[in-house]
């Protein structure tokens, strides 16, 4: 579980930067600029040690610096609510390639969780991603912004921690009976 939140603290660094520095200053110039050049840092490390950059940062340092410029252009308060749908459609994306979530799992469950279980699990994944990226499309469209607000704070956050939760006992579950069964 440790590795899985460090390589997802790792992708979207850049993204999660943009996010503390706008609520703390309230200037998107700030936000946008520190989550840039913290992204461009990230990958030039990362490419300086010669690893891999994996899909999900390029796409995080791409989120930051598109819609980041783009809302500091617009100025709209409908395309700030419409922002989480562009990012979960990006995301939803990413996740549709194979075997995405497979470096974000501990070793034990990689080597005792069937790997088209895991694959299901990561399209699974793409398909919540799209289902609140659709929600968030139409709450952004015809509710206010408090009912939006209400949402992308509780609904959606609430939906991938449930997610996240059901998905870690599913596969504690199938590697203690498959540890016991070894036992035997």
């Amino acid at each position: 579980m440790k590795q899985a939140l460090r390589q997802l603290l790792s992708d979207f660094l850049s993204a999660i930067l943009f996010l503390v520095v706008y609520v703390v200053s309230g200037s998107l110039f700030a936000a946008a600029g520190i989550a840039v050049a913290a992204g461009l840092t990230q990958l030039a490390r990362l490419r300086s040690t010669r690893r891999r950059i994996e899909p999900m940062q390029w796409m995080s340092l791409g989120l930051v610096v598109v819609l980041g410029g783009a809302t500091m252009l617009t100025q709209s308060p409908r395309f700030m609510m419409i922002k989480p749908t562009i990012v979960h459609f990006a995301v939803a994306t990413v996740m549709l390639r194979r075997g995405w979530m497979l470096r974000y799992l501990p070793e034990i469950v990689l080597r005792n969780v069937p790997e088209p279980m895991i694959v299901a699990a990561g399209y699974a994944w793409a398909a919540l991603l799209a289902a609140l990226g659709l929600a968030n499309l139409f709450i952004a469209l015809r509710l206010d912004f408090t009912t939006w607000a209400w949402f992308i704070s509780l609904g959606s956050v609430g939906a991938k921690l449930a997610a996240f939760a059901l998905q870690y006992g599913i596969f504690r579950a199938i590697v203690r009976q498959r540890l016991a069964q070894s036992a035997i």
